[in-house]
């Protein structure tokens, strides 16, 4: 494979990525990265975001609703979204539990298990106080 130009505006995009737990989608991280490069595209933003996470540099993950969210964690582990307000958080789980899944799948299915991706969906500790104060 032939080695990647190095590009100021993708260098942006993964720092922002990097630097924030938010898990943004392309349209977020487009109007931070704008900041820095009013001429930049929504176009270039979302080719580069899917660049990144072909080469490892970060996470994309498919949402039910339809929307990519990125992620710059690219170490093991688990999303939750929330159904209530859609946004997506970080579990962390004993990379160890990871790793058993890993071998637990492995063990029921006839060839090598190398990742895999899971969701958890739940309702988030804001949306819970939310609700909580509109029922009193």
């Amino acid at each position: 494979m032939a080695t990647l130009k190095y590009s100021r505006q993708r260098a942006s995009i993964k720092e922002y990525l990097d630097h924030t737990t938010e898990h943004p989608t392309a349209d977020t991280v487009y109007l931070h990265v704008r900041e820095e490069f009013p001429r930049i595209s929504l176009g270039t933003v979302y080719r580069n975001l899917n660049l990144l996470a072909d080469m490892g540099e970060a996470i994309k993950i498919t949402t039910p609703d339809g929307g990519d969210r990125f992620d710059g964690n690219t170490h093991p582990h688990y999303h939750v979204v929330c159904t209530c307000c859609n946004r997506v958080f970080d579990l962390h789980i004993d990379e160890a539990h990871i790793n058993t899944m890993n071998k637990l799948a492995e063990e029921h299915f006839d060839g090598t298990i190398d990742s895999h991706a899971t969701l958890f969906y739940g309702t988030c500790q804001d949306c819970l106080t939310q609700k909580t104060s509109r029922e009193s």
